[in-house]
């Protein structure tokens, strides 16, 4: 088993409307690794230093990210420092907003395809897809396997 302990996760949840599942098993295969697993925070407040991995969660609440300054700058800031960045269902236009997608090979809930295309990325239609440290899915249904790889990559 995989040990995560002293390592920080971070899970970006939208105020209204995010997928249960794609929240809570990640965050139990994270917590089962033994990382620590941060949501209640100000985004505004977040340094990407204290964090290992930063995550996206889904569901339509998540559009509210997608023009967001300050989001879509912190998504470029934990490319710029080396970390794991991933985005499950409609959350990786956040990463292809960011400009974080462009000849990187990446996922998303069929309504995001043709923006992460129109951004420069490679869409592959799996339900995970892991392009060097960041990871993309489908939704819901991959949710568990979306925690794992990220855990998997986090140890590479």
């Amino acid at each position: 088993m995989v040990d995560l302990t002293g390592k920080k996760i971070l899970m970006v949840l939208a105020p209204k409307d995010f997928r249960d599942e794609e929240f809570l098993k990640p965050k139990q295969v994270f917590e089962n690794s033994g990382a620590e697993v941060k949501v209640d925070l100000d985004l505004a407040e977040v340094k990407v230093e204290d964090y290992e991995a930063i995550v996206f969660v889904g569901g339509p609440g998540s559009s509210v990210y997608f023009y967001d300054q300050g989001v879509l700058n912190l998504a470029k800031e934990v490319v710029a420092q080396d970390k794991v960045i991933a985005a499950i269902c409609i959350a990786p236009s956040i990463l292809a907003d960011a400009g974080l997608l462009e000849d990187k090979k990446a996922t998303a809930f069929s309504s995001e395809e043709s923006n992460l295309k129109s951004k420069g990325a490679t869409y592959v239609n799996e339900g995970v897809v892991v392009d060097g440290k960041i990871v993309t899915a489908q939704g819901p249904q991959v949710a568990k396997e979306f925690g794992e790889k990220i855990v998997e990559v986090l140890t590479i």
